[in-house]
């Protein structure tokens, strides 16, 4: 079975990790501050579960999320996720991560950074513009009329690929942005944050997104 490296283990991270093991995967996660803090969340999660430093989770997984406030990305190890995707859940909050002028101007994206910081790595964004609690609950079998759509963006297409298939097996359809120059459409603030969202509700909202905020 599949291995899910997970690098943060807040809101996101923590609620990715129930729905992977509850769907038979084996998920090994870590934070800042160290396995030990994590016994709690692993013994909840099951056997299927394990606690480990960032680059240990890094290298144990098959593919990874990461997902840690923007202002620590830089901590996320490179070498051991060399050749893998990486499926980044970042979001920009000025008032937690400080000013990042590139961001701001419309210049670049808190997934290219992401990129940028894993040069031998894959990165598709994923899950980033879904309430943590709903990961768990708003998920519905392939075909469920109105079923919710989250987005995904890349600039390699099995790493989106990668994306849609574990969206679907949490229960959302995907709609694929592109590369991911084009990922400020689903970040914070856009019409397509945090919204529940059909496909085609989803792509409207996606082609009205300002650049700026």
């Amino acid at each position: 079975m599949t291995t899910i490296g997970i690098i943060g283990a807040g809101h996101i991270g923590s609620q990715v990790a129930r729905k992977a093991v509850e769907l038979g995967y084996d998920v090994v996660i870590s934070n800042s501050r160290g396995p030990e803090t994590l016994q709690d969340l692993v013994a909840e999660l099951g056997p299927k579960a394990r606690a480990a430093t960032s680059a240990e989770a890094a290298a144990a997984g098959d593919f990874a999320v990461v997902t840690v406030p923007l202002k620590n990305y830089k901590d996320v190890p490179v070498e051991p996720l060399a050749g893998k995707i990486v499926i980044d859940t970042n979001n920009y909050y000025w008032e937690r991560d400080g000013r990042i002028p590139a961001l701001d101007n419309g210049e670049a994206t808190t997934s290219g950074m992401l990129q940028e910081h894993l040069p031998q790595s894959k990165v598709a964004k994923g899950f980033n513009h879904i309430m943590a609690k709903d990961i768990t609950t708003d998920g519905t079998p392939a075909g469920t009329e109105n079923r919710r759509a989250l987005a995904t963006a890349s600039d390699y297409p099995e790493a989106a690929e990668l994306v849609t298939r574990l969206y679907d097996e949490f229960g959302f359809d995907t709609v694929n942005v592109g590369p991911l120059s084009e990922s400020w459409r689903v970040e914070r603030d856009r019409p397509a944050y945090v919204a529940r969202q059909n496909a085609t509700q989803l792509k409207d909202n996606l082609a009205k997104a300002p650049r700026t905020i």
